[in-house]
């Protein structure tokens, strides 16, 4: 193994770096290391140069033995000897080690490591290559900074943030540097003090101890105490006054000093601060140059400065702790005086920690506690100034309160008088003066609703009028001052109180008009305030923001609740501001449960303004939905709704449907706020304060986002209102077509399209005369017989099922249908539209399509029962025309309609009877339709004529039902009698169950009410 030598060279400062860069290198070379010990020769130094080359060598023995101890050979060098001075680069710089290896070059001397027993100033601090070995400026800063922070000792409970920094002009090297830190202004301690002023003389000193007029009481210096007497001399030193002074390194014995306290790095006295310095430095190279030999790492300057940060080693008196830029860390010791010295706290410099050694010392400052940093202006003079002070808020408090208290009597008084508005200051309105803006087309609910409200005009404004539910008007003194409270309420989102009028013995408050109308209508009105345009997400915001400003106003009144809260009782202006209304009073118009309500007040009727906030979230719901009032998808009935809010059962209470997955993130804040409002707890609802600020930060986010000013937000609202309106009136355009059609198909279903063309356009119809048409007449077989045993709603299903099937029918020929009385069916062809022989066709070619339809027809409620019809055919001339103004009927005059109707009189059940006029024109048709011939029929009013049955047609099938015989005719008259007894004695048997003929209601049932008529033994009561 190769062998090692250490050698100690004491260089004089004044060779040149070139030289002790030669000599090392030499030394270098021979596997050797150098640690270059630079002593200094200065007056105050309190070891000889002896001593400390002493220190050093027992130093290098030490770590000699300790090579040898390890089995690693070392030997020691001697050059020659000088004592040098110098400046901060080698200042005090004992124990520099120079650490040369093979690659020491000109450029690598910055990096060269040094450990200093010295180097105190600011200048030296945060150095890469310096280490230091004795307390530096730096850590009695920290030590002075935390000091003055400190507040909460047994000792010192304020702050100080003052001090005189007394710098003496005969001072040791390290004083001087102390000194210099603290006079600096860029250390944390200087930056914290409000006042700093330096002291350079002994005058100055004692003047500052002595004069009341002084900006601090704390004076530091730097020395022994024996400085401090003789500075101070027989100076009268002021009982305020606090002296620390800094006295690390114990150049000489203490001698008790009043009124001082010493800063020391140890409290056992010890002239041999720096030879330990020296002795730890040369210990520290050899701790270092260990870890290289041992772990056999190569030795450079950046290693070996590395090692000697964030380190400890074991020194001469104990470990010694280096920090991370290798400054050593230790335990400042502040004593205090008062005959002898003691320790006050110890100060760890590594964690910037106090510990306390006296938590009550015997100190001479009042109290046995450090004074304040600033003087007072004397006992006397404060004492004098609070008594003065105490006595005069004594009499100005004394003096509010007789005022107060009289204003209160007088106010109290006013407020107990209560007097109407006389009723002849109540005008009417005129004409046009509560016109609503709205674009609807029909009469809305807004309209009925408000044409309900009296209005009428006061102090040349337009007032609503509302019941207050008190016939006499003679108020309670509570109702009194209710009433004078909401006269002092004027604000911008709440609806101004008037008073009240009595007028034909009711009492009536006079509330300011808002010409939109509620908020609740206002939300309903899709067509006048559309979502895309008018109701944007903006406008909602807002809306909600002017309704928490007046809510928020009306908490921090003296009205202080509103109690009644609701969409309805929300209205809106003119400009589209929404105020609140119908609050207070509420002894007069106590508070109903409904929708709105909070659940604690569903459970116990009271009002509060927790309860108001509750009520607030539900019209917001309605506000951003644009839905009913607490809308949810799985429940409508508002009773449900209220009884399942006031039972509060379920793991989560039953509230209103707000989703909170499918809005937006801008949206996510409002709907948070708006569920936080209806919550079960009333104390975790927010107030109306906090819902103001909370939406005036979303509103004005949400208005700084689109870069918009107002202006541009008013045009971009114009524009998009004008567009609406365009929009609108090509939507209501084509209602006004829809309907205008619908009125016109319901018209033809009433009259002839010619009639209703004309009547539109003329407003009259001339008569008509036809030279041909050909008329159907039709009536049901037994029809008397078949109403005595049914009852009025089955007579009206079963000709109701009859006449649909037959207008069905009827819609597939070219004909009119003419009307229906009772059992009897009337239809014509060949006007008013003339069709020329069509008309014989298309009701031949009908009345076989009715006929085939009713062999297949069974009655609902006589399932059994045939139902037949007689079925008469006629052709000739006829007139018509529009009789009548209120419910205007086409009718058909002439002898043809007669003979028509005889042709279905006189024929039989299930047979199409036709004359032998409709025959004729039939045989000029290219139809082919077969008959018989009846023979003579004696008509009334004609004679007799040769008539036919109408069987079919060769071209087509009919599914005709066979005629009955004379004997199925008597037959049929017998089986209906037999169904008439039977029903009858039914009717009987159940008389006891049936009730008087009694109206019952129509939601019960379904039905309208009078036709819900409960049968008795009266026959009569059938058709």
């Amino acid at each position: 193994m190769k062998q090692r030598i250490l050698c100690l060279a004491l260089w004089p400062l004044f060779f040149s770096v070139q030289l002790l860069q030669q000599v090392c290198s030499n030394e270098c070379n021979n596997n050797s290391y150098v640690i270059n010990v630079m002593l200094m020769n200065y007056s105050d130094f309190p070891s000889t140069t002896d001593d400390l080359k002493l220190a050093v060598k027992q130093a290098l023995k030490r770590v000699q033995n300790e090579f040898q101890m390890t089995g690693k050979a070392t030997g020691v060098g001697y050059p020659s000897p000088d004592v040098v001075s110098s400046n901060c680069s080698s200042d005090r710089l004992l124990a520099c080690p120079l650490i040369l290896c093979r690659s020491y070059r000109n450029n690598d001397l910055p990096l060269l490591p040094l450990i200093s027993v010295g180097s105190f100033g600011l200048s030296c601090d945060y150095k890469v290559n310096l280490t230091r070995l004795l307390t530096p400026a730096r850590k009695v800063n920290d030590f002075f900074y935390h000091f003055w922070k400190e507040s909460q000792l047994p000792f010192k409970t304020t702050i100080w943030e003052s001090a005189y920094i007394y710098k003496r002009n005969e001072n040791s090297e390290a004083c001087l540097w102390y000194m210099n830190a603290l006079e600096a202004g860029i250390t944390h301690f200087s930056e914290k003090l409000k006042f700093k002023e330096i002291l350079r003389t002994p005058e100055q000193l004692k003047n500052t101890v002595t004069d009341p007029n002084r900006k601090s009481n704390v004076i530091i210096m730097c020395g022994s105490p024996a400085d401090v007497s003789m500075d101070l001399g027989t100076a009268e030193v002021d009982k305020d006054i606090v002296i620390i002074l800094i006295d690390l390194f114990n150049f000489c014995q203490m001698e008790t000093t009043k009124d001082t306290m010493v800063l020391r790095q140890k409290h056992e006295l010890s002239n041999y601060d720096f030879l330990v310095g020296y002795f730890n430095a040369v210990l520290l190279f050899g701790h270092i140059l260990k870890k290289f030999i041992f772990s056999q790492s190569p030795v450079s300057p950046l290693s070996f400065i590395s090692e000697s940060r964030n380190t400890t080693f074991e020194g001469v008196l104990g470990p010694v702790t280096l920090d991370e830029f290798g400054d050593i860390d230790t335990n400042l010791t502040l004593l205090y005086t008062s005959q002898t010295f003691s320790i006050l706290l110890y100060f760890n410099t590594q964690k910037n920690e106090t510990r306390v050694a006296t938590a009550i010392p015997d100190f001479v400052w009042k109290n046995h506690k450090l004074p304040s940093d600033t003087p007072g202006t004397g006992p006397h003079i404060l004492t004098i100034a609070v008594f003065t002070l105490t006595g005069i808020v004594i009499l100005v408090l004394i003096i509010s309160l007789l005022i107060l208290r009289k204003y209160r009597r007088d106010n109290k008084r006013r407020w107990k008088k209560w007097s109407h508005i006389p009723p002849e200051e109540i005008l009417p309105l005129e004409t046009g003066e509560t016109s609503h803006v709205s674009l609807k087309i029909d009469e809305d609910k807004r309209r009925d609703t408000t044409q309900r409200l009296r209005q009428g005009k006061y102090d040349k404004k337009v007032v609503i009028l509302k019941d207050l539910k008190n016939s006499d008007g003679n108020f309670s003194e509570k109702q009194k001052i209710e009433l004078n409270k909401l006269l002092q309420i004027d604000y911008y989102n709440l609806t101004k109180f008037y008073g009240t009028v009595k007028i034909d013995t009711m009492i009536f408050g006079v509330i300011e008009y808002c010409e939109r109308g509620s908020l609740r209508d206002v939300l309903n009105d899709k067509i006048s305030y559309p979502d895309g345009t008018f109701m944007d997400w903006e406008f909602k915001i807002s809306v909600m923001y002017d309704i928490a400003k007046g809510m928020s106003y009306l908490h921090s009144s003296k009205t202080e609740v509103h109690g009644r809260l609701k969409s309805s009782n929300c209205v809106v202006d003119n400009r589209m501001v929404v105020k609140i209304t119908d609050f207070g009073c509420n002894s007069i118009l106590p508070p109903r449960k409904d929708l709105w309500t909070a659940p604690e007040h569903l459970r116990h009727a009271d009002v509060s303004q927790k309860g108001d906030v509750y009520s607030y979230g539900i019209i917001a719901q309605e506000i951003i939905l644009r839905r009913e009032t607490f809308y949810t998808g799985h429940c409508q009935d508002n009773k449900e709704k209220l009884y399942r809010v006031e039972s509060g059962k379920g793991v989560r209470p039953f509230r209103p449907d707000l989703s909170l997955e499918t809005v937006g993130e801008r949206h996510v804040e409002v709907y948070t706020l708006v569920k936080s409002c209806w919550e079960e707890d009333p104390e975790k609802r927010p107030d109306f304060k906090k819902i103001e600020s909370t939406l005036a930060k979303i509103f004005s986010n949400y208005h700084g986002q689109t870069n918009e000013s107002y202006m541009d937000t008013l045009i971009r609202r114009l524009q998009l209102y004008s567009r609406n309106l365009e929009h609108l009136v090509e939507e209501r355009t084509e209602l006004y077509k829809a309907e205008r059609d619908r009125a016109d198909r319901l018209n033809f279903m009433l009259l002839p399209r010619p009639v209703v063309k004309s009547l539109k356009e003329t407003g009259l119809v001339e008569p008509e005369l036809f030279e041909e048409v050909t008329i159907y007449f039709s009536d049901i077989v037994g029809f008397t017989t078949l109403c005595k045993c049914s009852t009025p709603m089955e007579v009206v299903d079963m000709l109701n099922d009859i006449y649909k099937n037959f207008d069905h029918i009827l819609d597939h020929h070219d004909v009119y249908k003419v009307e229906t009385i009772g059992d009897a069916y009337m239809v014509v062809s060949g006007l008013p539209k003339r069709n020329g022989n069509r008309h014989a066709v298309d009701i031949s070619m009908m009345a076989l399509d009715i006929l085939s339809f009713m062999g297949s027809f069974e009655l609902r409620h006589l399932p059994d029962l045939p139902v037949w019809i007689r079925i008469g055919i006629h052709s000739g001339p006829c007139a018509a025309g529009v009789v009548g103004i209120k419910m205007p009927r086409y009718c058909l005059f002439g002898d043809t309609v007669n003979t028509a109707s005889r042709m279905e009189s006189t024929g039989l059940p299930l047979r199409i009877h036709v004359s032998g006029s409709t025959i004729n024109i039939l045989k000029r048709t290219d139809c082919r339709f077969q008959y018989e011939v009846r023979g003579e029929t004696t008509l009334k009013g004609r004679g007799p004529e040769i008539t036919y049955w109408l069987t079919g047609t060769e071209d087509k099938k009919y599914n005709l039902p066979t005629p009955p015989s004379v004997e199925n005719q008597q037959q049929l008259q017998y089986d209906l009698e037999v169904m008439i007894n039977n029903a009858l004695q039914k009717r009987e048997s159940e008389r006891s169950k049936t009730q008087e003929l009694s109206r019952v209601a129509s939601y019960q049932k379904s039905t309208l009410e009078y036709l819900q008529l409960v049968s008795t033994e009266n026959s009569a009561t059938y058709l």
